[in-house]
């Protein structure tokens, strides 16, 4: 099925004349209806590239070559103006639930399409909680990122343990793309949300041996621009 145009007047031009690499997931927590209405509202000054309902449909509400207001405040590598350097998935779920099947499939199909036309690699396909740890929580624990990956849509490390050491835990994270200035515990709770979200407690061997494996395979690109 075909997006459906819901064009929304809250976008503006990529700044410094950046492309898109990197695709940024988020859920609405809100009833369909009243995101589509705040996404397109000019007050609320916030929008997304496509929201995606739980039945499946996908609503297209900026187009990819601009500017949509959607990831605010935060930073993956050297990237800090992520709303230049990104498109924005809006997915119609609470939070705090399962994320529909037909929501899934339409992603995966949204997401092929996205990454083919922009040439973006799985490892570039983040969570606003990844870009925004201890400010952002989406798309939450629910969310099946494990799937994703194994469509090549997105990442997931290698089984493997690791002794628990902060210092390396958190060289380790900056290397794979959480910010350098997030507080520990706020990087280790937005790791835990995409890649554990069952892990509980201090940092673990596992956590250690996941969060290593990322980083020698997936290392971000801190070659290019850091606007």
């Amino acid at each position: 099925m075909a997006p459906l145009w819901r064009p929304s007047p809250n976008f503006g031009p990529r700044r410094n004349g950046a492309r898109p690499d990197l695709i940024v997931l988020h859920y609405t927590a809100m009833p369909l209806a009243g995101a589509l209405d705040r996404l397109c509202d000019p007050a609320a000054e916030v929008s997304a590239h496509y929201l995606i309902a739980r039945d499946g449909r996908v609503y297209h509400l900026v187009d990819e070559a601009e500017r949509a207001w959607h990831a605010g405040a935060g930073c993956w590598g050297t990237v800090g103006d992520v709303n230049s350097r990104s498109i924005g998935i809006e997915l119609d779920n609470r939070g705090d639930e399962p994320f529909a099947a037909p929501l899934m499939a339409a992603l995966e199909a949204l997401l092929g399409g996205v990454m083919a036309r922009w040439a973006m690699p799985p490892e570039r396909v983040i969570g606003h909680s990844d870009m925004a740890p201890g400010r952002k929580g989406d798309p939450g624990r629910r969310f099946d990122w494990r799937r994703l990956a194994r469509s090549g849509l997105s990442v997931w490390p290698g089984p493997g343990s690791a002794a628990p050491d902060p210092a390396a835990f958190r060289a380790a994270a900056l290397r794979f793309g959480y910010g350098a200035d997030w507080p520990m515990d706020a990087v280790l709770d937005a790791f835990r949300q995409r890649f554990r979200p069952w892990a509980t407690g201090p940092l673990s061997a596992g956590d250690m041996g996941a969060m290593l494996d990322l980083a020698r395979r997936f290392p971000v690109d801190r070659g290019g621009a850091a606007f």
